[in-house]
């Protein structure tokens, strides 16, 4: 079986839950089409480089897939016709990486020096 990762940005305007939900619909998706989610990740509200429609803002989301490759086309179908997801990007990988993402442990970090600063103060 092929690794994949699928990330996703959508709107800056959707709550938490909504974003979770969209999350469980390609979570389904997948499932649905012989593919198993092995990893979801929500990196949260980040700010764009530049604007997409009219979004300074969006929710981040990524998904480690392992399945053929009819679950990423699927996938892939299902999310360009989604209205609230603005971008996304799937790539296949060689391995399925260990821990958390880049992206995890550098919200990790920044939530440490924020800490180890309010403590100095």
């Amino acid at each position: 079986m092929a690794l994949y990762e699928h990330v996703f940005l959508a709107r800056q305007d959707l709550s938490q839950a909504q974003v979770d939900a969209l999350a469980a619909q390609a979570t389904e998706i997948i499932e649905a089409n012989d593919g198993k989610v092995t990893r979801t990740e929500t990196w949260g509200l980040k700010n764009l480089a530049y604007k997409i429609d009219r979004n300074r803002k969006a929710h981040f989301v990524m998904l480690n897939i392992e399945g053929p490759g009819s679950v990423v086309a699927e996938l892939e179908r299902q999310t360009r016709i989604n209205e609230d997801v603005i971008r996304y990007m799937t790539i296949r990988i060689e391995e399925a990486p260990d821990g958390p993402s880049v992206m995890m442990r550098k919200n990790d970090r920044d939530r440490k020096r924020r800490s180890d600063r309010e403590e100095r103060d």
